[in-house]
C-alpha cells in the first residue's frame, strides 16, 4: 500500500544525495562566471547569436502557446539508432510514443527510465542568449520524478548542473521550458556553447520522448 510519508522520506533521502553535487556544480559555475566576466570585454564584439548548426527548426509546441523555433536533439525522437546517447541503469527504447506528432508524425518509440536509470543526449551547439529546451514525458507510477541536468563543455572540463525535477503526469504532456544556462560558457567561447541533457529517474518509472532545444536568440 502506498504511504505518502514513506514516499516523502524516500524522496528527501534522494534529494540529500543531490545536494552536494548541486553545491559543487554551483561553485564551478561561479568560477566560470568569474572567468567569463574577465573574458567578456575582449569577446563582446565576437559573440554570435545565430544558430551554430544547420539543423532544421520547427514549432513543435505551438499548440501549447509556445511559438519558439526548436531543433530536435540528435536521436531525440528515439525512432532510430541512439548514436551518441549514453544509457545506464536500465534505460531503454520501448514501443509507444507521444501522441501529438511534434516531429511532424506520430512515432513508434520513446525512452523508458526505470527508477535510478539515466540517459544523456549527444552534445549540441546553442548560443549564449536565452536558449531553452522542452520534451514530452509521462509517468508510469504514482509520483514519478525525473531530474534534469545540463552538461557543459568548458575550458575547465565537463561540468554538469542539476536544473531541477520535471513535473510528470499519467498522460503524455510537454514539460515547461527549461533554460540551458549557456550564457556563462557562451561568453568565454565566442557566443556559443556545447551542451548535453541528462535525464535521471529519481523515483518511479517514467517515459520521455521528442527532446527539443531552442538554439538561438529571439
Amino acid at each position: 500500500m502506498f504511504s505518502f510519508p514513506a514516499y516523502r522520506t524516500s524522496l528527501k533521502s534522494h534529494l540529500v544525495h543531490w545536494r552536494a553535487p548541486v553545491l559543487a556544480a554551483s561553485a564551478l559555475v561561479s568560477a566560470l562566471a568569474a572567468l567569463a566576466a574577465g573574458a567578456a570585454p575582449a569577446q563582446a564584439a565576437l559573440i554570435s547569436t545565430s544558430a551554430c548548426n544547420e539543423a532544421p527548426l520547427s514549432q513543435p509546441f505551438a499548440r501549447w502557446g509556445d511559438a519558439s523555433s526548436y531543433e530536435l536533439v540528435a536521436g531525440g525522437d528515439f525512432e532510430g539508432a541512439l548514436d551518441g546517447w549514453t544509457l545506464s541503469g536500465g534505460a531503454q527504447r520501448v514501443a509507444g510514443s507521444e501522441p501529438y506528432g511534434a516531429t511532424g508524425a506520430v512515432g513508434a518509440y520513446s525512452l523508458e527510465l526505470p527508477q535510478g536509470a539515466s540517459a544523456e543526449s549527444p552534445f549540441t551547439c546553442v548560443d549564449a542568449a536565452y536558449p531553452t529546451f522542452r520534451f514530452f514525458a509521462r509517468n508510469l507510477g504514482l509520483l514519478s520524478t525525473v531530474v534534469v541536468q545540463v552538461v557543459y563543455k568548458t575550458p575547465l572540463g565537463t561540468v554538469s548542473l542539476p536544473l531541477g525535477a520535471a513535473a510528470l503526469s499519467a498522460d503524455w504532456q510537454p514539460t515547461l521550458p527549461m533554460l540551458t544556462g549557456s550564457v556563462v560558457t557562451g561568453l568565454i567561447s565566442g557566443g556559443t556553447a556545447q551542451v548535453a541533457l541528462r535525464f535521471t529517474a529519481l523515483s518511479g518509472h517514467s517515459l520521455i520522448d521528442d527532446v527539443f532545444v531552442d538554439p538561438r536568440m529571439k
